[in-house]
C-alpha cells in the first residue's frame, strides 16, 4: 500500500476543522522516517507531530466553541454515514435463539460452547496448571536467549492492559443492576471456563508465530494462526489454504476497526468525560486530553512492543493492584454484610432475572463496551502473548489463563461485591450506557471513601491509557498482515491512530463504536471456528512442553 500524499493534497472541504486536520495529517506524513528510527529520533518524531498539531489546536477549538451545531452535525453526519453498516453487523452479530422463553445471542453460545469444550478437551487446564502458570509468570523458567521480544511476565501485563479496563468498572455495576446479585456467579464461571479458551489461542499465537530475521520482530495472533495453521492442518491443499486465508482476513479485519473504535476513541472519550466530570476542568476543551493522551500514546507505541510492555508491566500491577486494595478496604470495612453478600449471590445465581443479568448482562453487554471481559474466545490477546521469548508454545498458553482469571474472577468480582455490600445499584435508573455503570460504580466506592471519585478518575484515565497501547499494536499487526510489513504502513497507521485520539475526546461517535465493538465480539465466530480445527496441535504442544519439565 502507498501512501499517495499529492493526491491527498488536491482533496478540499467546505469545514474549515476537516480543513485543518487535514492540512496537520498532511504535515505529519511528510515526518514517516523511510527506516526504524533511534530512540533519540522517535522522541524527535514525537516532537515533531506535537509542534505539527499544536498551531491548529486553538483555531479548532475556537471552531467548535463559535459553531456547535457545526460540529454536531459533523457528529451526526458521521453517525449517519456508520449507522447502516452498524444495524447489518450487529443484526448478524448479534441474532438471537430463544432457549428457555429468553433470546440469547448465538455470538454468546458459540463463546460459551467452545470454553465449555475445551476444558473438557484439556481435562481442566485452567485449574490443573494454575500453579504452573504463576511458576511461569514469577521467571521460574525463563530464558532470555530465547526467541521473541518480551518476557512471560510482560506479554500478560500487556494483554492484561488491553482487557482490564472500563468494562470492569462500568458493565460489573450494570449487570448486576439489571441481573441482580447472581449475575455475579455467572461472571466468575465464564471467566474460569475462559481461561481454557485462552490457553488455546495464546499457544496457537506462539506456535505460528513469525520473527524477522533481521530485527526480531515478531508477528503473530489470529491472522498467522488461522492463516498458516489451518493450511497445515489440512496438508497445504487447496481447501484448507482457501479457508485459512479467508478466516484471517476478516480476522484481520475486525482487529483493526475494533482498535480504531472500542480500542481508542471510546477509550479517550469515557476519560475525558470522567475527568470533566470530577474536576470541573477542560469542560469546553476536551481536544487538550485528547491532545495530551495523543502525546503520550505517540510517545509508546512508536517503541513497538518492547516499549508497550515496560510501560504496561508497570502500570498494570499498579492500577490493579490500587483498585483491588480500594475493594478490599470497603469489603473489610463491612465484614458483617459479606457473608449476606454472597448469600444474596449464590441464592439468586440461578433466577431468571440472574441469569438474564449474568450471561447477557455481563458477557455481552462487557465485550459491547470494549473490554469488561477477558476477550476469551475472540483471540486479540494472542497478539500480545505471540512476542514472549520461548520456544515452547505451551508456555505462554499456561500463562494466558491467568489473563480471565484476574481480569474477571479477581479485578470484577471485587467490583460486584463492593457494589452488592453497599447497596448501590438499588437506585440504578436503569441507563445501560457505560458512563451510567462508571457513576454506580463511584458512588458505591463513595460510600464509605469520600474522595474515591478522584482515584477512580485516575484509574479510568491509565485503564484507558494503557488500553489504548495496547489495541494500537493490535491493530497494527493486523495493518501490516493485510498491506505488507513496511515503514509507511506501520508508522501511517500509528500516526492515524492517534489523530483518532484527539478527535474521540470531543465527539459523540456512537455509532462508530457500536461499529467496532461489534467488529470485535465477531471475531469469535472465525477465531473459535479456527480452534476447533487447530486444538490438536495444542494438545502436542501441550505434551511437549511438559516433557521439558518432567511434569506428568
Amino acid at each position: 500500500m502507498r501512501l499517495d500524499r499529492g493526491r491527498l493534497g488536491q482533496s478540499r472541504t467546505d469545514n474549515p476543522a476537516l480543513l485543518m486536520l487535514q492540512q496537520a495529517f498532511l504535515r505529519l506524513l511528510s515526518h514517516l522516517p523511510s527506516v526504524r528510527p533511534t530512540v533519540p529520533q522517535t522522541l524527535g518524531l514525537v516532537l515533531a507531530v506535537v509542534l505539527t498539531l499544536l498551531p491548529d489546536m486553538p483555531l479548532l477549538a475556537q471552531d467548535a466553541a463559535t459553531s456547535v451545531e457545526t460540529a454536531t452535525s459533523l457528529d451526526e453526519r458521521i453517525n449517519n454515514v456508520i449507522q447502516p453498516a452498524t444495524n447489518a453487523i450487529v443484526s448478524v452479530i448479534f441474532f438471537t435463539v430463544p432457549i428457555a422463553g429468553m433470546d440469547i445471542p448465538f455470538v454468546l453460545i458459540w463463546l460459551v460452547l467452545g470454553a465449555i469444550f475445551f476444558t473438557l478437551r484439556f481435562k481442566f487446564v485452567n485449574v490443573r496448571r494454575f500453579k504452573l502458570a504463576i511458576d511461569v509468570v514469577r521467571g521460574k523458567y525463563d530464558d532470555p536467549n530465547e526467541p521473541g521480544e518480551v518476557s512471560h511476565f510482560q506479554a500478560l501485563t500487556a494483554a492484561l492492559s488491553g482487557t482490564v479496563g472500563l468494562g470492569n468498572i462500568a458493565g460489573v455495576a450494570i449487570a448486576i443492576s439489571l441481573g441482580g446479585p447472581g449475575a455475579t456467579f455467572w461472571m466468575i464461571l465464564a471467566g474460569l471456563f475462559g481461561m481454557s479458551t485462552k490457553f488455546v489461542e495464546c499457544t496457537l499465537g506462539v506456535k505460528f508465530r513469525t520473527i524477522d530475521a533481521d530485527d526480531g520482530e515478531v508477528h503473530g495472533g489470529p491472522m498467522y494462526y488461522l492463516s498458516r495453521g489451518i493450511k497445515e492442518r489440512f496438508g497445504g491443499s487447496t481447501f484448507g489454504t482457501i479457508l485459512g486465508t479467508v478466516l484471517a482476513f476478516f480476522a484481520a479485519l475486525m482487529i483493526i476497526g475494533g482498535s480504531f473504535g472500542g480500542g481508542n476513541m471510546f477509550q479517550i472519550n469515557q476519560a475525558a468525560s470522567q475527568f470533566t466530570s470530577v474536576t470541573g476542568l477542560l469542560e469546553d476543551r476536551t481536544w487538550v486530553i485528547g491532545l495530551v493522551m495523543a502525546i503520550l500514546v505517540g510517545i509508546v507505541i512508536l517503541g513497538g512492543i518492547r516499549s508497550i510492555a515496560r510501560v504496561t508491566d508497570k502500570i498494570v500491577p499498579v492500577m490493579v493492584g490500587v483498585y483491588v486494595v480500594a475493594a478490599l478496604f470497603v469489603i473489610f470495612g463491612n465484614l458483617n454484610q459479606v457473608g449476606p453478600a454472597f448469600n444474596a449471590i449464590l441464592s439468586g445465581a440461578f433466577d431468571a432475572k440472574a441469569l438474564y443479568g449474568g450471561f447477557i448482562g455481563v458477557l455481552i453487554q462487557g465485550f459491547k463496551r470494549a473490554a469488561f471481559s477477558n476477550e476469551a474466545g475472540v483471540g486479540s490477546a494472542s497478539i500480545a502473548h505471540s512476542a514472549v521469548k520461548t520456544d515452547q508454545p505451551a508456555s505462554e498458553g499456561i500463562v494466558a489463563l491467568l489473563e480471565p482469571f484476574i481480569d474477571t474472577v479477581i479485578v470484577c468480582t471485587m467490583t460486584a461485591l463492593v457494589i452488592v455490600i453497599t447497596g448501590a445499584s438499588l437506585n440504578f435508573t436503569g441507563d445501560t450506557s457505560t458512563a451510567a455503570g462508571v457513576s454506580l460504580t463511584s458512588a458505591a466506592f463513595e460510600s464509605v471513601i469520600s474522595w474515591f471519585p478522584y482515584v477512580l478518575m485516575g484509574a479510568v484515565v491509565l485503564f484507558a491509557f494503557s488500553t489504548m497501547i495496547t489495541w494500537s499494536y493490535y491493530g497494527m499487526q493486523a495493518t501490516k498482515y493485510l498491506f505488507g510489513d513496511r515503514k509507511v504502513v506501520e508508522y501511517g497507521y500509528k500516526l492515524i491512530f492517534c489523530l483518532l485520539v484527539i478527535a474521540g475526546s470531543t465527539m459523540d461517535l456512537g455509532a462508530v463504536v457500536d461499529f467496532s465493538d461489534a467488529m470485535i465480539l465477531g471475531m469469535a465466530f472465525p477465531n473459535i471456528l479456527g480452534l476447533y480445527i487447530l486444538y490438536p496441535f495444542v494438545q502436542e504442544e501441550l505434551d511437549r512442553y511438559l516433557r521439558h519439565l518432567g511434569i506428568k
